[in-house]
């Protein structure tokens, strides 16, 4: 549930902080609203198109090389969470910027209201295709009931909407680079954790070979089945008895998706501006 809940919590802070921003650059505009509102119901539509597909392709692979199949959607999930980790921590500032430069453009008169609408639609829809594939992947993992990712879904959905309004409306004061570093750190673990159960898949599926299987056994200190194991499990990937491909994969990819985000991550100077 938790892991559900942070996904979906900061891919809707992400949307709404995007609205938000279009919505104070066009203040006072007549049919604003209309336009917002548009760009958001196709936004969401589009999503459900993704997970519907996502989920069609699934059944359809059930039986067949299933194993292979949820290690391939576990190995997208995982690049796109790297890949968004690592991006916003250099273009989120821009992407902000774009923003509220198509609001002001908007009401100016330089472009069209239709223009607040595809914006709109675009983030919705990138936002919500990231969340119906990470929750997919999350449940092909294994670990998590389809009662938890929704309670932990809805429960991300509500905080990242409240959050984003919240801020909008200019009744929180939240530093919004210590929470993005924070969720950026919980997706990191996760996204590790997700390349360690896709290595599971592989070894069963005779794709790639265990190396060691187990590597340790770590059961009678922390069980699978007991509350903590469960919630690092699925927080972070936890392994009792995990074999040594399960292990160079998630520390590969911690490292990897780490690395890159100091890389990308600009100047102290340069972010204070």
């Amino acid at each position: 549930m938790i892991g559900s809940a942070v996904i979906v919590f900061r891919e809707t802070l992400e949307a709404a902080l995007l609205i938000g921003i279009v919505a104070a650059a066009t203040r006072g505009l007549s049919g604003r609203n209309l336009w917002l509102a548009v760009g958001i119901g196709a936004g969401l539509a589009g999503s459900l198109v993704v997970a519907g597909l996502t989920e069609k392709i699934a059944e359809l692979a059930e039986g067949t090389g299933q194993e292979i199949f949820n290690a391939a959607i576990l190995g997208i999930a995982v690049v796109m969470l790297g890949w968004h980790n690592i991006w916003m921590a250099t273009h989120g500032r821009e992407m902000a910027a774009q923003a509220k430069s198509v609001g002001q453009e908007v009401k100016t008169g330089q472009r069209e209201m239709s223009a607040l609408a595809i914006l709109i639609a675009l983030a919705v829809l990138r936002e919500g295709s990231e969340t119906a594939l990470f929750l997919y992947s999350l449940a092909a993992g294994g670990g998590s009931s389809q009662f938890s990712l929704l309670t932990g879904g809805l429960l991300g959905l509500v905080g990242g909407v409240g959050t984003g309004w919240a801020l909008y409306a200019g009744l929180a004061r939240i530093p919004l680079r210590q929470l993005f570093a924070v969720t950026s750190g919980l997706i990191l673990f996760l996204a590790a954790g997700l390349a360690g159960q896709m290595a599971r898949f592989l070894v069963q599926g005779d794709v790639i070979r265990p190396l060691a299987s187990p590597l340790w056994d770590s059961s009678f200190l922390l069980p699978m089945d007991s509350i903590m194991g469960n919630l690092l499990h699925l927080l972070a990937g936890y392994e009792a008895r995990p074999s040594g491909m399960q292990v160079l994969f998630y520390g590969l990819t911690f490292i990897v998706i780490l690395l890159g985000m100091r890389w990308r991550r600009p100047p102290t100077h340069q972010a204070n501006q």
